[in-house]
């Protein structure tokens, strides 16, 4: 175990006296804490929260049929912006033990809002309850889903069709009150965007309350990998979402990897960060040009849209794919870059720098825009950290936060890789989520040059085990476009995925959006929900 838990698991050891057992694990710098009694939870997550350690995720799974008959819940914390450890790529695990029967513990959301979406979903798909919680209304399975079933229970038949019951309307929060509407939105919308259902409580066109509800289209993916080989499930995971399909698939196969304990040789780990980038790339570009849409400045979209448009194709080019499918692989990566290929990328980077400096310097002088993008959709700091924000959301409201250096992973962990200026701002705005995305367009720029040209030679892949020697956990965090997606990986001993569960940056960051919706103007609610720039298929996984 890491010297810098030892003080940590010195002050949980004198909370819990003798209710609690401590191991090294998943990673040999991290901790596990199990529980013997589930009520301890709330004492442990007060403990390590009050010590800087943030809320992580929460991973359930169905061990009914292991010699302990249970089910189990993991609490995974990781160092926050406050914590006391000297080293910030560290995860504290604690396990508590369930009775199948009558699986139920405390939860811990009033105190540790991030944790409010987890414990529902937990609920949901595996039918936990969590006493004292402050909403344990349906997450994830909608209206008429069948009472007493949970998808996520090994004995629950993933290819059977449920039949659908009768259901009352959703509850909602209604607000009354002289003068007060609900405008409602969606499920449907007039984009092409996947559905989800935004309730505004509004006097006038002031925004007093919004509720969204979201899960309209889970694919039970989770579901859907048990049982597959570490192959046929990458390929899954690595579609979960389109716009990141590089960073799911790198942490699946990273999880993978810490299983296997096999090293990636340097140059596969060189193409691998590459590819972050230039995923992060037309991620960032395309998402500046869809803000200023939400203000009708439509030279913006038309400009942010043609440097998408100009990354894609050099995707096609190096990939065959647009969205950069089919180049990570578990061991390392399946397509060299070539010094052709270099120039190409050197040749697209400068088009598309020319482009971002012009495109940025026309809003930043334009008034009419930066009225609509100043002061709108103010996510303040206590608020970003209480809910466990990340990424360019959680930068922008002055939490400095990076999965790249905090968890370094592919070259960003080597000791001559590249390494991350982390910028932030303090104004929690839209103007301040758009100007993030430029500054971090322009960095992953530097970054893609300087591995480009200090690309180390030697293979590109390492064999991984058809059939993993030992069972066991991965657990890593990959920063993705939209933030720190983190990936929970256990092998069973015959090398099939037992479990999987990915916490991705857009899970994270929904909550917060109608935080920053709240007491603005419902016109001004596309400038919001497009600074954050969240995604349906990375949360209906």
């Amino acid at each position: 175990m890491a010297e810098s838990t030892s003080k940590l698991e010195e002050n949980l050891r004198s909370l819990l006296s003798n209710r609690a057992g401590f191991e090294s694990g998943p990673r040999p710098q991290d901790l596990t804490v199990r529980l013997t009694r589930a009520e301890d939870v709330p004492a442990a997550a007060q403990a390590l929260c009050t010590q800087g350690l943030s809320f992580a995720m929460l991973v359930a799974t169905d061990e009914e049929a292991s010699a302990e008959r249970d089910l189990k819940v993991r609490y995974i914390f990781e160092p926050g912006t406050e914590s006391t450890l000297p080293r910030p790529d560290i995860f504290v695990t604690v396990v508590a033990s369930l009775d199948v029967a009558h699986p139920e513990l405390p939860s811990i959301s009033s105190n540790v809002p991030s944790a409010n979406w987890h414990e529902r979903e937990a609920k949901d798909l595996f039918g936990i309850a969590f006493t004292d919680h402050p909403d344990l209304r349906p997450l994830v399975l909608h209206d008429g889903w069948p009472q007493g079933l949970y998808p996520l229970r090994k004995k629950f038949d993933g290819s059977q069709r449920c039949a659908v019951e009768l259901a009352e309307e959703f509850p909602h929060l209604l607000v009354e009150g002289e003068g007060v509407l609900e405008v409602p939105v969606g499920p449907i919308h007039a984009g092409i965007i996947e559905p989800g259902h935004f309730r505004f409580s509004t006097v006038g066109e002031k925004i007093l309350h919004l509720e969204p509800r979201l899960f309209y289209t889970h694919r039970g993916l989770e579901k859907r990998v048990e049982g597959l080989t570490v192959d046929d499930a990458f390929y899954v995971v690595e579609r979960i979402c389109g716009v990141c399909s590089v960073s799911h698939g790198l942490g699946f196969c990273e999880a993978t990897e810490q299983i296997a304990r096999v090293d990636v040789p340097a140059r596969g780990r060189a193409i691998r960060t590459l590819a972050l980038e230039l995923e992060r790339l037309y991620n960032h570009v395309g998402d500046i040009g869809n803000i200023p849409a939400g203000a009708g400045y439509h030279y913006g979209t038309s400009a942010g849209a043609r440097m998408k448009e100009g990354l894609q194709q050099l995707n096609e080019r190096l990939t065959g794919n647009r969205f950069l499918r089919g180049l990570v692989t578990p061991g390392g990566v399946r397509l060299d870059v070539t010094s052709e290929l270099v120039r190409s990328i050197e040749s697209a980077l400068s088009v598309i720098e020319e482009a971002l400096d012009n495109l940025m310097d026309r809003i930043e002088n334009n008034a009419s825009v930066l009225d609509r993008l100043d002061t709108t959709g103010i996510l303040r700091q206590k608020d970003a950290i209480n809910l466990g924000v990340t990424g360019v959301a959680a930068r922008a409201s002055g939490v400095d936060r990076d999965a790249r250096r905090d968890h370094p992973h592919v070259a960003y962990a080597d000791d001559n890789g590249p390494r991350v200026s982390v910028v932030t701002s303090l104004d929690g705005d839209v103007h301040a989520r758009l100007s993030l995305r430029a500054a971090e367009a322009r960095e992953s720029m530097r970054i893609i040059r300087a591995l480009l040209a200090s690309l180390p030679q030697g293979p590109l892949h390492v064999a991984v085990p058809k059939v993993l020697s030992t069972s066991g956990i991965g657990l890593c965090a990959i920063e993705s476009p939209r933030g720190a997606a983190l990936h929970w990986l256990r092998i069973d001993a015959n090398g099939r995925v037992d479990r999987y569960h990915l916490r991705s940056a857009s899970y994270a960051n929904w909550p917060a959006v109608p935080l920053a919706a709240q007491n603005d103007i419902i016109p001004d609610f596309p400038l919001i929900n497009k600074s954050f720039e969240l995604c349906y298929s990375c949360t209906d996984r």
